[in-house]
């Protein structure tokens, strides 16, 4: 018997998803078979930073393959099985050569879990997803790809018992074995058990994969009718999801002022040039304007972690069979601006300047753990969910109100002139982002754009087309910089009149292709 025999495999798992119960499933399943089975595991970093790795080698027992040594870590070109429970990390597998056209079957998910790195772009930092699923197509022998993570959530189960069911098929070991070894190995055999069904029926074929979301909030029934029917179609979703938001997110009557607020620019459009491009920058508006309103402070921090469906997803991602007592900890440090965010600016100001003059702030930057499945810390946090109603008499709530205020009147008064630099104007909302240094550097940078708007709509001699050029390559150059420097020479090159610079395009690293 030749070592081709020996079956190998490699999962890539997140933190809480149940790699390591599906690993442990895997060896116990072939050993009940009668299967010789190693596996091994490098541990990767906690939430989505990093992913952990499980990598298991299964030969028949009693032939000539049984009795050669197991490697400890794939090789590329040699694995059979690819286990990705979330796109991008079917796309490390790929990269790395783990997948092969001749040999491999690919089993992922077709949902993302954005990296650090993504969610901490200004701009869309989004990895190109088209691009993995083109790979896979072309580097696997066979593929298994639907949402698994829908289907896991339907089964109130980690997203690696679904990937097992998928994948089962192609493994060595009996279906048998998985279900007696899934079965007498957890609390939630019960349902377990049936997501590994569900995933072994949608990946063979034999049902249709989900896609709905399951548990999807209905709109509230003011989003219907009247309100949105008085908008133009392109902007009626968009709307009703900036809503349903800003309705849990304070109440109703901000809800309609941000129904004012879009309802406006989208006037100012059928009045001018708007109408013919779209309505580019209401549906722009109706988007940056409810993220913008929504804006995270104390309030809102301490109203998301107490939610009871949070403590349940807790629970879920933590594996927490029923019953079992689970602990979890909040770490929340606010400062001297999240302090002077929640007071009146007539207090707020005095008491920053005061504080600034002494260097006290970062005495008042203290650390706090609180146990929020713990009655004391959850009235706590509840305690402070509570004060929206004194958000509105805030200084942070002034300052934000004023400053979006000036963003409209601006994609108003452009509107009159271009549709495409109302368009330009209204996307300016994407930079306003993040809390503490991010938000201040954010927050210079659409002041500097708007000024520089500002200042040529006020001149007779304003060239609409080469401004909305001019806001736009500002705007990217913002979204590509955080720090600023490349927003800086774009604008300097327009005061001089020169050419706005290239931006330095980072170094891709491109893997060769494997024998």
């Amino acid at each position: 018997m030749s070592e081709s025999r020996v079956f190998r495999m490699l999962l890539g798992a997140l933190g809480g998803e149940g790699g390591a119960s599906v690993t442990r499933w895997i060896v116990e399943a072939a050993q009940v078979d009668g299967l010789r089975v190693q596996s091994t595991s490098i541990p990767g970093v906690a939430q989505r930073t990093g992913a952990t790795t499980y990598y298991v080698e299964i030969a028949p027992a009693g032939t000539q393959a049984a009795q050669l040594p197991l490697a400890l870590a794939p090789t590329p070109g040699t694995v059979h099985l690819v286990l990705a429970s979330e796109l991008v990390e079917a796309g490390r597998a790929m990269q790395n050569g783990f997948v092969s056209p001749e040999l491999t079957t690919l089993a992922m998910s077709s949902h993302r879990v954005f990296a650090v790195v993504e969610k901490a772009a200004m701009g869309d930092g989004r990895h190109e997803t088209a691009r993995i699923d083109r790979a896979a197509s072309l580097l696997a022998k066979r593929l298994i790809v639907f949402d698994m993570d829908r289907l896991a959530r339907l089964h109130t189960v980690p997203i690696g018992v679904v990937l097992l069911g998928a994948a089962a098929s192609s493994m060595p070991v009996s279906r048998a074995a998985f279900e007696r070894v899934i079965a007498g190995s957890t609390n939630s055999g019960g349902k377990s058990l049936q997501a590994f069904a569900a995933g072994w029926a949608t990946a063979s074929g034999e049902v249709a994969a989900l896609t709905e979301e399951p548990n999807s909030e209905p709109a509230p029934t003011r989003t219907n009718g009247a309100v949105l029917d008085s908008f133009p179609e392109s902007v009626r979703p968009l709307l009703a999801h900036g809503i349903r938001r800003l309705i849990d997110y304070q109440d109703d009557a901000y809800a309609d002022l941000y129904i004012h607020r879009v309802r406006a620019v989208a006037d100012a459009e059928r009045e001018g040039a708007g109408a013919a491009a779209g309505f580019a920058a209401t549906a722009a508006v109706a988007r940056h304007a409810a993220l913008w309103m929504s804006y995270e402070d104390v309030v809102r921090v301490a109203d998301l972690k107490t939610r009871l469906d949070r403590l349940d997803q807790v629970r879920r991602e933590s594996g927490a069979a029923p019953g079992e007592v689970i602990r979890v900890y909040e770490f929340l440090k606010p400062g001297l601006e999240e302090i002077c965010a929640m007071l009146p600016t007539r207090v707020a100001s005095p008491l920053r300047r005061f504080v600034e003059r002494r260097n006290w702030t970062a005495r008042l930057n203290v650390g706090m753990r609180i146990r929020t499945n713990a009655v004391l810390g959850f009235l706590a946090l509840r305690a402070l969910a509570k004060l929206r109603a004194v958000r509105r008499f805030s200084s942070r709530w002034e300052a934000e109100q004023r400053q979006i205020e000036t963003w409209l009147s601006l994609v108003r008064k452009a509107s009159a002139m271009d549709g495409e630099l109302a368009a330009e104007l209204a996307e300016c909302g994407r930079l306003v982002k993040g809390y503490g240094d991010t938000h201040r550097r954010a927050m210079r940078s659409f002041d500097l754009i708007l000024e520089l708007a500002r200042a040529e709509l006020a001149s007779s001699a304003a060239d609409a087309s080469a401004l909305s050029g001019v806001v736009r390559r500002a705007r990217e150059a913002a979204l590509a910089d955080p720090e600023g420097t490349a927003l800086d020479l774009v604008l300097a090159a327009h005061f001089r009149g020169q050419p706005a610079p290239r931006a330095r395009q980072p170094i891709m690293m491109r893997a060769s292709p494997h024998a």
